[in-house]
């Protein structure tokens, strides 16, 4: 098996923060589920975000092997970040939550230049 992706760490780095994003969803902290309040998550929403967020980072090292999965998966991280700042633009919660978001989403873009 060839790693096809380069560099790698912003890859395992991101993968990393989904990991840790999804274990911290599963019954959320304090700040996640005020952020969650924040911009009027539905229930059928949040319950939804741990398997997407594990499949995410799943993607991401699977793409490592499989480079085009890790480009979609980036995409997918694309649009999941930007419907999240949409959220916060909404919700008119311009704080630290749409900055992280707004960051992210940008970061999953930059990442996806590494497979290519």
């Amino acid at each position: 098996m060839t790693i096809l992706a380069d560099p790698v760490w912003p890859v395992l780095v991101l993968a990393a923060i989904q990991y840790v994003d999804a274990a911290i969803c599963v019954r959320p902290i304090d700040a996640v589920r005020r952020c969650l309040d924040d911009v009027h998550a539905p229930r059928a929403v949040r319950r939804l975000l741990t398997p997407i967020k594990l499949a995410a980072g799943s993607g991401l090292l699977l793409g490592l092997i499989v480079p085009y999965l890790g480009v979609v998966t980036c995409g997918a991280l694309v649009a999941y970040f930007a419907i999240a700042v949409a959220m916060h633009i909404r919700a008119r919660d311009l704080h630290r939550n749409f900055r992280n978001a707004t960051a992210l989403g940008l970061l999953s873009g930059l990442v996806s230049l590494c497979y290519v």
